[in-house]
């Protein structure tokens, strides 16, 4: 094999370091789009799948919002 044919070696930490240059602002906006999502869920009177899963739908909301306040400004 030529170094020509050799593959580039993928790097471990890419997802990280992807995550790492990741800003704060839009991912709240998501997170909080999310938790306003679950909340109509769970206001709906029409389909009983919605409001059966708005709790976990917050909750997906509102763990993802804490984990993105972590993240730089």
């Amino acid at each position: 094999m030529t170094a020509a044919e050799t593959p580039t070696p993928i790097a471990r930490d890419s997802f990280l370091a992807r995550l790492g240059k990741l800003r704060r602002g839009p991912w709240e906006a998501v997170a909080t789009a999310i938790i306003a999502i679950g909340v109509v869920m769970l206001m709906q009177p029409l389909a009983l799948s919605l409001y059966t899963y708005s709790f976990i739908t917050i909750l997906t909301g509102t763990v993802m919002f804490v984990v993105v306040s972590h993240f730089k400004d």
